[in-house]
C-alpha cells in the first residue's frame, strides 16, 4: 500500500479546446496502468523540466502539436495502489498542428457537458469538476430577525457570482424555515444556482433540491439516498472514503484554518488537506478560515475551490 512518505511522480496534462469548445481526451493504451480509461493528454515530468517545458514536450511527442501553455487549472495529488502522483493541469491557450495518436492511443473531441460520460482515472475526475462546477460554495449564515435582510444578502451573493448554495437554517421555526427556503430557492434558480439543504433529506425531497449531510450522518447510509445533488462535510480520511462509497457528488473538508467562531480549534492545514485529497477522487471544497484569496492555494492542493459562510456572504467576489 502506497503511503504519504512514498516518492511522488509529477505528471502534467493539458486542456486542449477546439474552435467549437470541445475538449480533447486521449485513451490509455493496452499494457499501461488503467488501460482503456480516458484522460487529459500529457505525461511525466522529467528531472530538470518546468511543468510548462514538460507539457510542451509531451504534447509534441504524444500528439504532434506545438502548444502555448496557459494558466493552471488544478493540481491533483492522487494515491494509487502502486504509486503516488500529482497531476498538474494547465490550459492550452494556442496550438498548431493536427492532433494525432502518435503512441497508438485513440483520441476524442468531447463537448464539456459530455465529459462525465467518459470513464477516467481517479486523478482526472476532479479536473472535470474544476472545469464544470462552481469554485465557490456558499453556506448561508443564521438568519437574524429580518427575513428581508437575509434574503437580500443571498441575492447580493448570487449577483456576485455564487452558483452553489447550502441552505443552513438551524433552530428556525418550521413555518419560517419553509418560507425562507422557498424564497431562497426562487432566487437561486433565477440565476441557475444549485441549491442543497443542510442535513434534512425529507425537506430536500419536498422542495426538489439537493442535500448536504453533516459528517455525523454519513454512517447512517450505505448508498446514495437522493437523486438530486448530494454532498457531505468531512474531517478525516474515513469520512471521505464513506462519502465516496455512498455516492456523494462532492464534499467539503476542513477546517483548514482556525475560524473566528472556533478560534481554539486547530485547523488541518494545507499540507494535511493535500494528503487527504489523495485518498479519494471526489471534488473537494476547502472550508474553515478560507476565502476568495485562498482559491489559488486551494486549487494547488487539488481542491475544487473554497466553501465559506462569512467570506462568501454579501461580498464582492473576484473571478478565479
Amino acid at each position: 500500500m502506497v503511503t504519504e512518505d512514498e516518492p511522488r511522480i509529477d505528471v502534467v496534462a493539458g486542456v486542449i479546446t477546439d474552435a467549437t469548445g470541445r475538449i480533447l481526451l486521449a485513451r490509455r493504451t493496452e499494457g499501461r496502468d488503467l488501460a482503456g480509461l480516458w484522460e487529459f493528454p500529457g505525461g511525466k515530468r522529467e528531472p530538470g523540466e518546468t511543468p510548462e517545458q514538460a507539457l510542451i514536450r509531451e504534447l509534441d511527442e504524444e500528439l504532434g502539436i506545438q502548444v502555448e501553455v496557459g494558466d493552471p487549472i488544478i493540481a491533483v495529488p492522487q494515491r494509487y495502489p502502486k504509486k503516488r502522483l500529482r497531476l498538474d493541469v494547465r490550459r492550452i491557450e494556442r496550438w498548431r498542428g493536427k492532433p494525432r495518436g502518435n503512441e497508438g492511443q485513440a483520441l476524442a473531441w468531447v463537448p464539456p457537458t459530455k465529459l462525465t460520460a467518459y470513464s477516467m482515472p481517479p486523478a482526472d475526475r476532479p479536473v472535470v469538476a474544476a472545469l464544470l462546477q462552481p469554485e465557490r460554495y456558499l453556506v448561508t449564515p443564521q438568519p437574524g430577525e429580518s427575513d428581508v435582510e437575509w434574503l437580500d444578502g443571498l441575492a447580493n451573493s448570487l449577483a456576485a457570482g455564487i452558483r452553489r448554495v447550502q441552505l443552513r437554517l438551524p433552530n428556525i421555526a418550521l413555518p419560517r424555515r419553509h418560507y425562507l427556503i422557498r424564497e431562497a430557492i426562487d432566487r437561486c434558480h433565477a440565476v441557475e444556482a444549485e441549491v442543497l439543504i443542510n442535513g434534512d433529506i425529507a425537506l430536500a425531497r419536498e422542495f426538489d433540491v439537493g442535500v448536504h449531510l453533516r459528517a455525523a450522518q454519513l454512517s447512517d447510509f450505505t448508498e446514495r439516498p437522493i437523486a438530486a445533488p448530494f454532498a457531505a462535510s468531512c474531517h478525516d480520511q474515513a469520512e471521505l472514503e464513506s462519502a465516496e462509497k455512498i455516492g456523494c457528488d462532492f464534499v467539503v473538508l476542513g477546517p483548514v484554518n482556525p475560524t473566528p467562531t472556533h478560534p481554539d480549534a486547530k485547523g488541518i492545514g494545507w499540507v494535511r488537506f493535500g494528503h487527504l485529497r489523495e485518498t479519494v477522487s471526489l471534488p473537494i471544497y476547502a472550508i474553515g478560515g478560507v476565502g476568495p484569496d485562498d482559491l489559488l492555494a486551494a486549487r494547488h492542493r487539488g481542491a475544487q475551490g473554497i466553501a465559506s459562510i462569512r467570506n462568501l456572504w454579501h461580498v464582492e467576489i473576484k473571478k478565479f
